[in-house]
């Protein structure tokens, strides 16, 4: 039998067959010896077969198909292995706050450089439109102008009121779409806007931290109505780029891409070599600051902290 997977909760996963039928399986046990360097060998999204077990309505997955994409990030406690948040995606949505909690531009920059390296089209989605004052506005313009700029689509939401939640449902209509954000951003609340009377739960903010609560324990993908898939994810506090080597890392920085061809030497890290196209660029205002600090942190193997 062959399926989708719709939700990991770690030893095991829900499996919806093209009829429409849902099955618990687990992964038979040479998976974990196929040298596969992450925590989760099957994700969400990804497609396997499948046999039931013996007078069982279990399932074994027993094979796994070869993946489109899939977005991967550094495990917390265990540096040598990764897990893969999800495969099979359309596009990537990355929901940011600008405060309670807020989103740092080293963050998004990190989640737009990994979605690049799969080859995963991203999307930034603000949401909390309805906390923002006058200055706050300013302030939102500014952030989205630096990713405009460099053609990432950028969208101002409020899941509590509601606004332009219908621009976002004609973005993920027939598309798998990956959701993403830290914990509190107001994820599962753009989602419950979304997909009315699903009613996924949601958590509040710490007052002490100002970071949000985790809702979301496991990767799940759900059904839209009008077409297509939503994967929710657990809330991230840490995204530490995997497997990017520092001499490829310019290349997934959209700007810096279009000027590497133009720097004095071949090898050029981007970093202190004289005649560097991507240095000037940023000493003359055509490349933000703040994205050529976001490729330094990333290229000296620095982790951005939530």
């Amino acid at each position: 039998m062959q399926g989708l997977v719709l939700k990991s909760t770690g030893s095991w996963y829900q499996v919806r067959t093209e009829d429409g039928s849902d099955y618990d399986c687990r992964i038979k046990g040479k998976f974990r010896i196929k040298g596969i360097q992450t925590t989760n060998p099957i994700a969400v999204g990804d497609r396997v077969q499948f046999e039931l077990e013996p007078n069982s309505d279990k399932g074994i997955i027993d094979k796994l198909a070869e993946r489109k994409n899939y977005i991967i990030r550094k495990s917390i406690n265990l540096s040598k292995q990764a897990q893969i948040i999800a495969a099979n995606m359309d596009q990537a949505f990355l929901v940011v706050t600008l405060a309670s909690p807020r989103t740092s531009l080293g963050f998004i920059d990190r989640f737009l450089a990994t979605a690049e390296a799969y080859s995963i089209p991203a999307v930034l989605i603000f949401n909390k439109l309805d906390l923002f004052n006058e200055d706050g506005l300013a302030v939102l313009d500014e952030y989205k102008a630096i990713y405009e700029n460099i053609d990432y689509p950028c969208y101002s939401v409020s899941a509590l009121e509601g606004t332009n939640i219908p621009v976002i449902q004609t973005l993920l209509k027939d598309k798998v779409t990956l959701f993403s954000g830290h914990s509190g951003v107001g994820k599962s609340s753009l989602i419950n806007a979304l997909l009315p009377g699903r009613e996924i739960k949601t958590g509040e903010i710490s007052e002490s931290s100002d970071k949000g609560q985790h809702t979301t324990t496991f990767a799940e993908m759900h059904l839209l109505p009008f077409g297509g898939y939503l994967i929710d994810t657990p809330g991230i506090r840490e995204l530490g780029v995997f497997d990017i080597r520092p001499e490829e890392l310019g290349h997934y920085f959209r700007e810096m891409r279009n000027l590497m061809n133009q720097c004095r030497f071949n090898n050029c890290r981007h970093v202190n070599e004289p005649g560097c196209a991507v240095i000037k660029a940023v000493e003359e205002g055509e490349i933000e600051l703040s994205r050529y600090e976001s490729y330094l942190s990333i290229f000296h193997g620095n982790e951005t902290r939530a």
